[in-house]
């Protein structure tokens, strides 16, 4: 540091001002000669420096000779070699000249060794000389911190992509332009079955899916596009511009058909697809949530349809969504208002007429009073995960009208429950549900029906969920059994107590050698399992005449016997059915009706 720059002479701390008498001298004046305050200016933490007119640093401290931005000042301005320190006499004498202040940010080397400092310049006028007064903080950690919480705020922290709110600020970028024009498009991409790759694999696994999912994604993007992971499993691709919807779907197809390619992921080759839907600028939408969802609504048309394809939305797929939240909405309202109800369908023994058990059905009043058909909101239930509150509700259903089951079916009759596949690898549900059924006092008189999926599956049913039934006497249904996923080899190691062939075996199978032919397979397969056998959906006399005659099946269920029955019509009554077109349990008789296929979530 130059001592040239400081006045060589003491200076007080307490000096008085002009015409104030001081005050009587203390034993010790309390005084800093200037060798004091060079010594305190050069140990200062921030980094000082003085420039004169002519370019010289008159004071350098040690702060700013370690940043390696000011020369000695006894170093003339032609012996500076270093880059930075010539900026920073450059950038001091323009200062000067123009007489002007400067607070920014600046960094100082490359790469790793890199510094971040806050430098203020501040012109002065000492006697007659023009100075310029600088100094430096470091604030390297400081931005280290900033840039750290930047990056977890608006990107996200396994993929690297940013998120929503950034794609949605670009976004909003280009709808503020206005410019029709000016064409986007917004692709949504779900991951699919990601759920499923997560338990069956480990949280790692699906991790490292995820950032390969966004790799391939990321690759031969422009720098007008933009990918974002905007939740778990879903991703976000901004293309940008575009000239065609065609143009969009050949590159969604082209990224779908690299997704397809196995990734290999801790010596595991997982497979992954996608199901994306697209929405279009402005065709579809003027901001961002609109174009946001309704690219949402396309990806839901096709998860629900052929999974791992594209679709571009359209007009009919709003009206649709618009149908379903509808319904959506209802069915939570309903739950709350308790409009469900039960109605129950004997399993009946076709040579005795006798009944061996009834199923207990769940069924939805509307706000007419009007029975809605499981198909409109059982699957809905299962997909919203309103399905265990329905399925508790059907089970204190039953313990609430026991006496008035019992007394319409008989005391021995066992009751069976649906329990979608879903829940069957819940293992918190069924925990909660195997207590709530051992709670009743008469577990053994239940059956659970499972359908085939949910013991190939591979959840925890077999392993854990089937024995906590066991231990409790409840029995377990095969339903729909045929349409499934079941191989012979999964088959046999089924422990169930009964399979319910499903209806569409036994549609008209008086006429069908085919299936008839599967029929008599099922039954011996099931006698060689010591499996009761029940066939569903049994409406025409010609139906149970050709079961008595060919088949060894002794029981069945359907229309033909009696439709589904609610609890308010329920009598005490003989516990069995006649032939012909019975009349169910004490009421009059009703039409049959029309022998309609139901899907595997349809019966509750």
């Amino acid at each position: 540091m130059s001592s040239a720059a400081l006045p060589h002479r003491s200076l007080s701390l307490a000096e008085p001002a002009a015409g104030v008498q001081p005050a009587a001298p203390a034993a010790e004046a309390h005084v800093l000669d200037a060798q004091a305050l060079q010594d305190i200016l050069r140990t200062l933490p921030a980094a000082v420096t003085v420039l004169d007119e002519r370019g010289e640093f008159l004071i350098v401290n040690d702060a700013a000779a370690r940043m390696n931005v000011a020369a000695h000042p006894l170093a003339g301005p032609g012996t500076a070699t270093n880059s930075a320190i010539e900026h920073r006499r450059v950038e001091g004498l323009a200062l000067l000249a123009a007489g002007r202040t400067s607070n920014g940010e600046e960094q100082i080397g490359h790469g790793a060794t890199a510094r971040t400092f806050l430098t203020a310049h501040r012109p002065v006028e000492i006697g007659s000389r023009r100075l310029l007064l600088s100094s430096s903080f470091d604030i390297t950690e400081q931005k280290a911190v900033e840039d750290k919480l930047f990056r977890r705020a608006y990107f996200d922290e396994l993929t690297g992509l940013p998120n929503r709110s950034v794609i949605e600020r670009r976004a909003d970028t280009l709808l503020r332009r206005d410019d029709s024009a000016s064409r986007f498009a917004l692709a949504f991409l779900d991951i699919d079955n990601f759920k499923h790759i997560n338990d069956y694999y480990g949280h790692a696994v699906g991790d490292a899916l995820l950032v390969g999912v966004a790799k391939r994604l990321g690759l031969e993007l422009r720098d007008t596009d933009m990918l974002s992971r905007i939740s778990g499993d879903e991703f976000l691709l901004l293309l940008n511009p575009i000239q065609s919807p065609d143009e969009v779907a050949d590159h969604i197809d082209f990224l779908l058909q690299r997704l397809k390619a196995p990734f290999y992921i801790d010596g595991t080759e997982v497979f992954a697809s996608a199901s994306t839907g697209i929405s279009l600028y402005p065709e579809h939408g003027r901001s961002f949530d609109t174009l946001r969802q309704n690219a949402d609504i396309a990806m839901y048309r096709v998860k629900s349809a052929t999974k791992g394809a594209a679709a571009m939305f359209d007009v009919a797929m709003e009206r649709e969504a618009l149908e379903r939240m509808a319904i959506e909405q209802a069915l939570r309202q309903a739950i709350l208002d308790k409009r469900f109800c039960c109605a129950f369908q004997p399993k009946v023994d076709i040579r005795t007429r006798e009944i061996k058990g009834i199923e207990a059905l769940v069924r939805l009043r509307d706000d007419d009073g009007v029975i809605q058909a499981p198909g409109t909101f059982v699957d809905l239930a299962v997909e919203l995960g309103l399905i265990d509150e329905l399925t508790h509700l059907v089970l204190a259903e039953i313990t609430k009208s026991i006496d008035l089951i019992d007394g319409a079916f008989g005391p021995d009759a066992s009751i069976s429950i649906n329990v979608a596949a879903k829940q069957a690898g819940n293992v918190a549900f069924m925990q909660s549900f195997t207590a709530a059924l051992a709670a009743t006092g008469f577990p053994s008189r239940f059956v659970v029906e499972v359908t085939e999926d949910a013991f190939v599956a591979k959840s925890h049913f077999q392993s854990e969920i089937l024995p906590l039934l066991r231990r409790i006497g409840v029995g377990i249904s095969i339903d729909d059994f045929g349409i499934g996923y079941s191989s012979l080899s999964a088959l046999a190691d089924i422990t169930a107590d009964e399979i319910k062939i499903d209806r569409s075996f036994i549609t008209d199978i008086h006429k069908r050698p085919r299936s008839q032919g599967i029929l008599k397979a099922i039954e011996s397969l099931s006698e060689a399992l010591g499996m009761t056998v029940i066939a569903e959906g049994l409406e025409t006399f010609e139906e149970l005449a050709y079961l008595q005659a060919a088949t060894k099946i002794r029981y069945a269920q359907g229309y033909y016997f009696s439709k589904p029955i609610f609890l308010e019509e329920l009598k005490p009554a003989v516990h069995s059915v006649g032939g012909g077109r019975p009349r169910p349990l004490g009421r009059e008789t009703e039409p049959a009706r029309m022998s309609v296929p139901r899907s595997n979530a349809g019966r509750m």
